[in-house]
């Protein structure tokens, strides 16, 4: 009982947290609802929230609730990002204990200021982090390097990611992914995403993501995905919806870097 009190103040200070923001002014690039990112970074003192109330996942023959899943994206100066990262995972069938699963850390800096900042050619970046102990999960430390590529043009943006990890079990981990939208200036824009996973000797995942982001304003949007995928023969099948809010903490001082 108590365990359950405490998932009920996890979901209630998240929620409180994404309303809260909605109300402050700022920017935001919404980045839910994939698995990989942008080569952006937040302004100086400025804050994004990427939430996830809650969405389900299966595998096989077991189903899980998905959150809240929260990115937490704090705005540095030189064009640096800090990233706090993390989600709640309740098993329903069969039934489990609470856990937080894919708790991180980690640093992103625009190695070369491009089409996402409004400069001509690509947008380069590179996020390095720290994979943190899972709560009734993987209680082990792991590292991740990652390097991103954006392009935008009229008809739409795209994003290819790599990355390289050391998971908690200290095996090696490959990713490639490839997102596309469609165009910036529409108000609902239709999104896909594209990865191929390898824990190495354990695990290899094929993933396609279909979905939609709506851009209310500048420091509002909301997401609403499907993902279908398969690791080692088993489909995983996954329903993601929510939100990508943005406040400033100090008045902007210049355009997105």
């Amino acid at each position: 009982m108590a365990g359950a009190r405490i998932d009920v103040k996890t979901v209630a200070a998240s929620a409180t947290i994404g309303l809260c923001a909605a109300l402050w002014p700022g920017s935001a690039a919404a980045y839910r609802p994939f698995n990989g990112t942008d080569a952006a970074v937040a302004d100086p003192n400025e804050v994004e929230i990427e939430f996830q109330p809650a969405g389900t996942l299966t595998q096989g023959s077991g189903t899980s609730l998905v959150g809240p899943w929260t990115v937490l994206n704090i705005g540095l100066e030189n064009r640096w990002e800090a990233v706090f990262e993390g989600k709640g995972q309740f098993p329903i069938s069969p039934s489990g204990p609470f856990e937080i699963t894919d708790p991180a850390f980690s640093l992103k800096h625009v190695l070369r200021p491009g089409s996402l900042q409004d400069q001509s050619g690509p947008s380069v970046a590179a996020e390095f982090g720290v994979l943190l102990p899972e709560l009734n999960g993987d209680p082990g430390v792991g590292a991740s390097l990652a390097g991103i590529v954006s392009q935008r043009w009229d008809w739409g943006t795209v994003h290819l990611n790599v990355a390289a990890s050391l998971t908690r079990e200290h095996n090696g981990d490959v990713f490639t992914g490839l997102i596309v939208e469609g165009p910036s200036k529409w108000t609902v824009r239709p999104v896909a995403e594209v990865f191929y996973e390898q824990e190495v000797s354990r695990t290899h995942t094929l993933s396609g993501l279909l979905g939609l982001i709506w851009q209310v304003r500048d420091n509002l949007s909301f997401d609403a995905a499907f993902r279908h995928g398969i690791t080692n023969g088993r489909p995983v099948d996954e329903v993601r919806i929510g939100t990508t809010v943005g406040f400033s903490l100090a008045p902007m001082t210049g355009p997105r870097r």
